[in-house]
């Protein structure tokens, strides 16, 4: 009897039958040994039918028929894949089949592929299916997964979830799509010169297309509004500070109707009167703080944060980043890409100082090895179990993205993009055991008759981590503090001039004056953003309850955000500029979104979006059956129409 294994793609394949150590014939479609089979998907081999295949009558987009909710779901093996699918199912009804490994991508998506093809299949219902979950593609990790793999029905909530996600993608996107199409496609064909257009709607990419909208219309709305602040110079001709003037409640301003703000007035006749009031007062240091400050390395990456760093870095589309990763992946050299998670399990925890090990015997990187010999030199701790980078409760399918410590015989075979990538992710790993930067703070306060000027400083003495992670490279930590390195001779005055001032010391106002300030505009999304605004879109909720229930909830997931960022593209509902990767709506695109915020608004708010998000995330966890969410799915659906509908 023979066992089969079935995994995502044929380079797969090869690494499974490679750590298995096997002898395989190779035939189509599959591998063969004396105790294995191994067989692969090519993405998705099974999809959801049209309506047209439950009743030829659907083809037709007609509002009578609509809204369409299929009783008995009905599936479809895709064309262009349809020998591959014969291939497995023609193994999978051998009578030499023992048992069955399911070995898809470790996610919803891949256990979803793999469902639908073994509920197409039908193999013997006696078979045993085992599924096999890996956080990598080492050796090692391959056979833990195979040894460990868990009866199939232990992932069944994680199935229900992604039978669910489908059923609400295809139910929203069909029926809304039809619904807007047909009641207003003729206007937005007639307001972008097309001689027909499709309304295409879709779950997530309705509400990214919303936020796209907005913000450029808060842009193209927005007026700027100059205002006037005041600084003072302190000290001597040859040695001085600079601080600024801020409103308090002992102040002559108090409350004022001449202020824009509280450290600024609406005109600059006003803030040259207040000056002529105070310019020839006593000015006296009234506080002095100093405080240190330590500042601990980043959380580690998550696909999200990788693919925000990559398209600042390097300008590229989150789809191309998620790609390289994949590489990366499939080659070994860092673990599962689509991941949520910033954080390591206690289990990865523990066994951390073999990957720091393969970085240090395989990584042949000059840069990188010098960070290495200074841990082993400063003795840095590799312990991390009690640290803010292990957190079990954090971690849903899969750990952050680190590197694995092997698959160096892979790495100059990468491209130059791909190695630039995979060096990131190993200096955000290595940074994670450094020491915490240091700082020396000190916050001065002048006062002037009550009228209070402040003046601050933030000097790194340590760099611990920023060794690694230099300031102002797109790290999560980047700040405008001063390195006493990088500081300006000037800067270094002020430094020494501020360190010599004592409370109650009086102190010469050399100089008054007005500056000029004007508010900013809301800043673009670019690729990179977009998909963090996607990952927390939770936060962007107004209702405090409603956030706080949906907590952690984003749109679309790591493994699809990518994608609907480049759906939006290819249908020219945004465009994104191939230089900075800045998003902006097309003018079909605000069409669209016209349409949607008049007929169904709910649709453009990540409040909806994301409780359905969270819905699906709690099928997952067994939280609600599947059943409920069907059934609010099917009453949301039918409200709608009964709106949008004369019945």
């Amino acid at each position: 009897m023979k066992k089969i294994l079935i995994t995502e793609k044929p380079s797969v394949a090869m690494e499974f039958a490679k750590a298995l150590k096997i002898n395989t014939n190779r035939k189509n479609g599959y591998l063969e040994s004396e105790e294995w089979i191994i067989t692969w998907c090519v993405g998705h081999l099974v999809t959801m039918s049209y309506p047209e295949k439950y009743d030829e009558k659907l083809k037709q987009w007609r509002l009578d028929t609509l809204p369409f909710v299929p009783k008995e779901w009905k599936y479809e093996i895709i064309p262009q894949v349809a020998n591959q699918f014969n291939i497995i199912q023609s193994l999978l009804q051998r009578d030499d089949i023992s048992e069955i490994y399911n070995a898809g991508d470790s996610g919803r998506e891949g256990e979803y592929i793999q469902r639908l093809v073994l509920m197409m299949a039908k193999p013997n219902p006696s078979i045993k299916i085992k599924r096999v979950w890996i956080d990598s593609q080492t050796e090692e990790e391959i056979l833990r997964g195979i040894r460990e793999a868990k009866d199939a029905s232990e992932y069944d909530s994680l199935s229900d979830s992604a039978y669910l996600r489908a059923k609400e993608d295809y139910l929203i996107g069909i029926n809304f799509s039809r619904l807007l199409s047909i009641t207003q496609g003729r206007m937005v064909a007639k307001q972008v010169n097309e001689e027909r257009t499709s309304i295409a709607i879709g779950r997530v990419m309705t509400c990214v297309l919303g936020m796209v909208v907005a913000r450029e219309r808060e842009i193209r709305n927005f007026v700027k509004t100059k205002y006037y602040k005041i600084t003072g110079k302190f000290g001597e001709e040859q040695s001085f500070c600079e601080a600024e003037w801020k409103v308090n409640e002992k102040s002559i301003e108090y409350n004022s109707a001449k202020l824009y703000n509280e450290t600024g007035f609406k005109k600059k006749q006003d803030a040259e009167e207040f000056i002529n009031k105070i310019k020839d007062k006593v000015a006296v240091v009234t506080e002095i703080k100093k405080s240190k400050q330590k500042e601990n390395p980043p959380l580690l990456f998550n696909l999200a944060e990788i693919q925000n760093e990559c398209s600042k870095k390097f300008k590229i589309k989150p789809d191309e980043t998620l790609a390289v990763i994949q590489e990366l992946y499939e080659k070994k050299l860092v673990t599962y890409p689509r991941t949520d998670a910033r954080v390591l399990s206690t289990a990865v925890a523990k066994e951390i100082t073999k990957n720091l090990n393969g970085i240090a015997k395989g990584f042949k990187d000059d840069e990188v090895q010098k960070y290495i010999n200074k841990m082993k030199e400063e003795k840095y701790s590799t312990n991390l179990v009690k640290t803010k980078y292990v957190n079990d409760s954090k971690i849903t399918d899969h750990y952050a993205i680190i590197p694995t410590g092997q698959g160096y015989e892979n790495h100059e075979k990468l491209n130059q993009l791909q190695k630039d990538i995979y060096k990131i992710i190993v200096k955000r790993f290595l940074a994670i055991f450094y020491p915490p930067a240091e700082f020396n703070k000190l916050n001065i306060t002048i006062n002037i008759e009550n009228e209070i000027f402040t003046a601050s400083q933030k000097v790194c003495i340590k760099q611990g981590y920023l060794e690694i992670l230099k300031p102002n490279v797109g790290t999560d930590n980047q700040k405008n503090d001063t390195d006493v390195e990088n500081t300006t001779q000037g800067d270094q005055q002020a430094s020494t001039f501020l360190n010599t001032l004592k409370k109650g010391q009086e102190i010469k106002i050399l100089e008054l004056t007005t500056k000029e300030a004007e508010t900013s505009p809301p800043i673009r999304y670019n690729s990179g953003s977009m998909i963090l605004a996607m990952e927390n879109a939770g936060k962007l909720i107004e209702d405090e309850e409603l956030r706080e229930q949906i907590k952690g909830a984003g749109i679309g997931t790591s493994a699809t955000r990518a994608e609907i960022i480049k759906k939006l593209e290819k249908i020219n509902y945004i465009a994104i500029n191939n230089k900075t990767q800045i998003i902006t709506p097309t003018p079909k695109g605000e069409a669209i979104y016209d349409v949607v915020n008049k007929t169904m608004p709910d649709m453009l708010n990540p409040k909806l979006t994301a409780s359905w998000e969270k819905g699906l995330d709690m099928v997952a966890k067994k939280e609600i059956p599947p059943n409920e969410f069907m059934t609010k799915l099917e009453a949301y659906l039918n409200s709608k129409f009964d709106k949008l509908v004369m019945r």
